[in-house]
């Protein structure tokens, strides 16, 4: 795993979970179709599978299925998805495991305006709810960059962390946004809201603070939000979120709520709860997998093409290095062979015809390599979030385990050594 060299975004860097977790793309893969028979997990063919799906979803009201997409999915395949089942009336589609309160405002009110690179314009920055050192690390070598040359100053409202450079703490608490003049004098101060601030009860109230301190004027956005899921933005930028009536992804799962559960490869949330019938398509046996009735193998990210946009909003196009394993299918083929099954057959027999679709229907997504926060763009965050109390809990980081962020670094060797040392558990020597 190298990085590609590219000055707007990474630099030259990776980070080292990025570079190491590799082995994690070859151990516990999901590498046929699988059907729960007396208690356990048995192979069956895809006609079995497929069979099995449509009976399941045909016998349940629209409005009993629900579909959460993961952390990881690429945006052709949340794209068949919708299709698929927006022609079916599901109205229950989230892309947002950890209950973010983001995805109703305008695009850029979930993005990282100020873009990456340009963050090194900002004199002031101010972190909310996270820790860009374990949730963006090539984000964070910018930052100390900065730090260095006593070009910003730095604060941060949240638990106290080793950002590897000083920072002015301002409190724990989102309570401290009330009064805070942090941002005084500042010519191009910056905002960076972490996920650890937007996935809490009161999220709505800190996002409303949040945005009545942000500055976005002619040639300068600095309302900036840190995403930790790859998916995410694609998924917002694609309305993957509640249509009228549906119910939010922390909502699907609970006691009673659905008779039939999607999984896009969400492994990301607590399923112990849920008594539906659970349909998990991903690459890696992990929390979804084990906890599903009936498994759709999917492809690794190495083992497809597909795009991706990241937390800035810059489309990334990945190319397939290797065949998906076993019996392993790409995401978004499934989905297209299931909609036959459902008789509901998409439009689209090709990788292709499928990306005309989508960038007919959602352009920026053929603007591949553009940060659309490189030409700033007016901005109302009045809309944002609501009034309402913020309570005194410190702003924790979404990220507590940062070599084990999902399947495949959890599949990882390598990444369970790394994980055990930062905890300070002691290793049997090999």
């Amino acid at each position: 795993m190298l990085p590609r060299v590219n000055d707007e975004i990474n630099e030259e860097w990776i980070s080292d979970k990025t570079r190491y977790a590799c082995d994690g793309l070859s151990r516990q893969r999901l590498d046929a179709p699988m059907i729960r028979q007396s208690g356990r997990l048995r192979p069956a063919s895809w006609t079995q599978a497929f069979a099995a799906v449509a009976g399941a979803i045909k016998a349940t009201a629209p409005d009993r299925v629900g579909v959460i997409a993961g952390d990881l999915q690429d945006a052709e395949s949340m794209k068949a998805a919708l299709d698929l089942f927006g022609s079916l009336g599901v109205t229950s589609l989230d892309c947002r495991q950890d209950g973010s309160a983001l995805g109703t405002g305008p695009r850029e009110s979930w993005l990282f305006n100020s873009t990456i690179a340009g963050i090194e314009a900002a004199d002031a920055v101010l972190l909310i709810g996270t820790n860009p050192r374990i949730e963006a690390p090539v984000l964070n070598a910018r930052l100390r960059k900065l730090w260095l040359a006593g070009k910003t100053r730095i604060g941060l409202i949240g638990e106290t962390c080793d950002l590897t450079y000083d920072y002015d703490f301002l409190g724990e608490s989102g309570r401290a946004l009330g009064d805070l003049s942090f941002f005084d004098g500042a010519a191009r101060p910056a905002l960076i809201l972490g996920q650890g601030a937007l996935c809490r009860p009161d999220s709505a109230a800190i996002l409303a603070a949040a945005a009545a301190l942000a500055v976005v004027r002619d040639g300068w956005n600095g309302w900036n939000v840190l995403h930790t899921a790859a998916a995410r933005v694609g998924g917002l930028d694609l309305g993957f979120i509640p249509r009228p009536g549906g119910k939010s992804a922390r909502e699907m799962v609970a006691a009673g709520a659905a008779d039939v559960l999607f999984l896009l490869g969400a492994d990301e949330i607590d399923l112990s709860e849920t008594d539906a019938l659970v349909v998990y398509l991903g690459s890696h046996g992990d929390a979804g997998a084990h906890r599903a009735d009936i498994i759709l193998p999917g492809a690794a990210y190495t083992e497809k093409s597909g795009l991706y946009v990241n937390t800035e909003g810059r489309v990334q196009r990945g190319e397939r290095a290797v065949f998906p394993k076993g019996e392993a299918r790409e995401d978004w083929a499934i989905l297209r062979a299931l909609s036959g099954y459902l008789d509901a057959t998409l439009s689209y027999d090709t990788l292709e015809a499928l990306r005309t679709r989508l960038f007919a229907d959602h352009p920026t997504f053929g603007q591949i390599d553009y940060a659309p926060g490189s030409t700033p763009a007016a901005l109302d965050l009045s809309t944002l979030g609501a009034a309402g109390e913020i309570d005194d809990a410190p702003l924790a980081s979404g990220v507590r385990a940062f070599h084990l962020t999902n399947p495949i670094a959890r599949a990882s060797v390598t990444m369970a050594q790394c994980a055990a040392l930062a905890a300070g558990v002691k290793m049997a020597a090999e």
